[in-house]
């Protein structure tokens, strides 16, 4: 992911939340697992800065015949 720090000072901490949804056969969405991580901070202002993250979902929540997805992506700045 690309993080684009577009303030007039750095950012120092964060967080990025990420919503993860499993899906059924017929598409049904069966459940939203969150989950967060820290953000690669410290981003000077007007910088960018790139992270790769892995997202993890325990298999019991996810039967034979359904599959996640990350639908939604978060950031928090602080």
């Amino acid at each position: 992911m690309e993080f684009r720090n577009t303030g007039g000072t750095a950012a120092r901490s964060g967080t990025v939340t990420f919503a993860t949804h499993v899906i059924g056969a017929l598409g049904v969405d069966w459940a939203t697992i969150r989950s967060s991580q820290s953000l690669p901070t410290p981003i000077a202002a007007g910088a960018t800065r790139s992270e790769t993250y892995t997202v993890c979902v325990e298999s019991w929540r996810v039967p034979p015949g359904m599959r996640v997805e990350t639908q939604d992506v978060s950031a928090a700045w602080e």
